[in-house]
């Protein structure tokens, strides 16, 4: 399985479409890594924190996805688009969701 933000894969012609396929992932912010990342705000640099937390979040929306596609006979997604939402009182959750579709190739 592999993914592609591409309408195609180069080399390869689609042979079937099976439809729109998403991964959705929720994080929630954790008290500790927030008092870290507001004193990493005030004397400036990266939330290295923070970013792994998006980067698991980003590869579970896509792992998501792609277990959809394969459940419908696919063997690739084509078009993916990533999303990224903050929800909750306060900002205090992360929605990432990627979305595609599914074919076979």
């Amino acid at each position: 399985m592999f993914s592609t933000t591409t309408n195609n894969v180069e080399g390869r012609p689609v042979r079937e479409y099976l439809g729109i396929v998403t991964g959705e992932v929720i994080v929630g912010a954790n008290l500790f890594r927030d008092l870290f990342t507001s004193i990493t705000d005030i004397v400036g640099g990266r939330s290295g924190k923070y970013e792994d937390v998006l980067a698991r979040a980003r590869k579970e929306a896509i792992a998501e996805m792609e277990a959809e596609a394969t459940r419908l006979g696919g063997n690739a997604v084509i078009g993916v688009d990533l999303d990224y939402e903050v929800l909750g009182q306060n900002g205090s959750m992360l929605m990432v969701s990627a979305s595609g579709t599914a074919v076979v190739v």
